[in-house]
């Protein structure tokens, strides 16, 4: 199963019998539903409607309906459009966060990562408005993590943003074992090892696969771990593996300059007695902006000598 068609079906479970909800954005219910996300949507009781391309007047309508005690899905096309709705994001949410809402508000953009899409089309950023915002994001890269966060994030009181990659949408279903899930949702460990601890951030956990799967191939034995959160939070758990591998390698596919890959590594450095440690990042070039493509490139044999040869 495509992994668009996997969100989908646990959006339409997670909505159909929900009352007093409103599904909203531009062609959610009509042409290619964003390309099958909000295929068939159905609702008990409440209100699914097709949006013109007004983003900052719709990201203001979910406040608004919030505040009247009416949950909502904004549901975007591409994390592009959200930066009209920043204001609403800083400014209105700060008012709505001194209450205590009943009503759920969502905000579900595409992070568009597939490459060629051209200067408007590539934001992948998501660090960056939970940073100028302060509200919670939660990045979905595989069966696992989706299932869990669409199910307690989706229409939980209060205000959230989800998005996946949109290179993602287009290919199968990631399934992995899970050996360890935050709480909250906001990380998750999905391999154990006593080598080399790697840590993958927005929409790298593919990224980090390959390179445990190579590692393994040599006896080199990693734990795996994805933060989904978009927001700081308490990585004790990380680190104690850390404190046993003594060494790190961190993937962050995304473009932001506020990386908080780059706050955790401070931290690890500060609390944790470690050998070795390699980051990977984009490095931001001036063709990044042309129609290309988007992968991440990492050479990982380098990646792997830079660790553990002496």
């Amino acid at each position: 199963m495509k992994y668009v068609q996997y969100l989908n079906s646990l959006i339409k479970e997670q909505v159909s019998d929900q009352t007093n909800i409103v599904l909203y954005g531009q062609n959610i219910d009509a042409g290619s539903s964003l390309s099958g996300l909000t295929r068939d949507l159905s609702v008990k009781e409440g209100l699914i409607t097709n949006t013109q391309n007004s983003e900052n007047l719709l990201v203001g309508v979910g406040f608004g309906l919030m505040l009247n005690n009416v949950s909502s899905v904004f549901f975007m096309k591409q994390m592009d459009f959200l930066l009209l709705g920043i204001d609403h994001l800083v400014n209105t949410y700060n008012i709505v966060r001194q209450s205590n809402p009943s009503a759920s508000f969502t905000i579900f953009p595409v992070t568009v990562d597939s490459g060629f899409e051209g200067p408007q089309s590539a934001l992948n950023n998501f660090d960056d408005f939970c940073s100028i915002s302060g509200v919670e994001g939660y990045s979905l890269t595989n069966k696992e993590d989706a299932m869990k966060i669409i199910t307690s994030q989706l229409i939980k009181p209060g205000f959230r943003i989800l998005s996946t990659g949109q290179r993602l949408l287009r290919e199968e279903t990631l399934e992995l074992d899970v050996i360890y899930q935050e709480p909250n949702c906001k990380f998750f460990q999905y391999l154990e090892g006593s080598n080399v601890t790697v840590v993958c951030f927005n929409q790298a956990l593919q990224y980090g696969l390959e390179l445990c799967n190579l590692m393994k191939n040599t006896s080199i034995f990693s734990s795996l771990f994805s933060i989904n959160s978009h927001l700081y939070a308490n990585y004790q758990f990380i680190f104690d593996d850390i404190n046993i591998t003594k060494n790190l390698v961190i993937i962050d596919d995304s473009k932001s300059r506020n990386r908080l890959s780059d706050k955790f590594l401070s931290e690890v450095l500060s609390q944790c007695k470690i050998k070795r440690y390699k980051m990977i990042s984009r490095q931001i070039q001036a063709d990044d902006y042309f129609p290309r493509k988007d992968r991440l490139e990492i050479d990982y044999l380098a990646t792997i000598k830079d660790i553990f040869n002496n």
